[in-house]
């Protein structure tokens, strides 16, 4: 697992649209959790943080540049189609739209710890809470869960999607810095051994409603602030 990724952005192919400093300032506001070099002439600077935070920032960049590329497509089509005659006009807009549908951006993924992500899911279920533009789906294996988001709607709206994924993205880096997690290793490897793991952690919930626990075939997740699990272990030893 890397705490911290280090990655090197060419700014360069935004000064044709952007004042390349304001942009980066807009950056530093909205990637508040990252750390920022200074800007080289060639337009290159080192961006260090978290590799959530990091994958945030290279979406909101790749919006940016898809932005402008379509609205170069925009200007040209409305070229070409002052060029062409009236009944050509349908089909052109018909290949527009299907080239956005089908656009990079439609699909997005989101990598997060299977503990943290079913914290989520049980503490702070508005966070998966979305309209029927877009749909949700999972695959957990072992430790690792991959959250698949996809646009539904009619109409495609890269943006909405971005920022479901932000939205679960700043969560989860919320909960990785906040949460602790313990694993409780069966010894007997028994129904019954498991069914008394499972009656103790039952009955502590009530002391420990912010703790979250999982069984597993061969263990259980206790998931929680670290002074919860720490008290929380303590009387499952006991």
């Amino acid at each position: 697992v890397f705490s911290s990724v280090t990655s090197i952005l060419n700014m360069s192919v935004f000064k044709d649209q952007f004042v390349v400093e304001d942009l980066i300032e807009e950056l530093k506001k909205k990637s508040a959790a990252l750390s920022f070099g200074p800007l080289q002439a060639n337009g290159h600077i080192s961006v260090q943080g978290s590799f959530p935070a990091i994958t945030l920032l290279r979406d909101f960049l790749l919006l940016k540049a898809k932005s402008l590329s379509e609205k170069d497509k925009r200007e040209e089509s409305k070229s070409h189609q002052r060029a062409k005659r009236r009944p050509q006009q349908h089909r052109l807009t018909t290949e527009t739209s299907n080239f956005v549908r089908d656009a990079d951006g439609e699909k997005q993924v989101v990598v997060l710890d299977t503990g943290v992500y079913h914290y989520m899911k049980h503490f702070f279920p508005r966070t998966f809470q979305v309209n029927d533009d877009v749909v949700i789906s999972d695959i957990t294996d072992g430790d690792v869960t991959t959250v698949y988001l996809e646009n539904a709607g009619r109409r495609s709206d890269v943006g909405h999607l971005l920022r479901v994924k932000e939205k679960i993205v700043n969560q989860s880096i919320n909960l990785h810095k906040a949460l602790r997690k313990e694993r409780i290793y069966y010894k007997e490897h028994t129904r019954d051994e498991q069914r008394r793991y499972k009656r103790v952690c039952d009955s502590l919930k009530r002391r420990f409603p912010d703790v979250l626990t999982i069984l597993y075939e061969n263990y259980i997740d206790v998931i929680g602030n670290p002074p919860d699990i720490f008290e929380f272990m303590k009387e499952v030893s006991n």
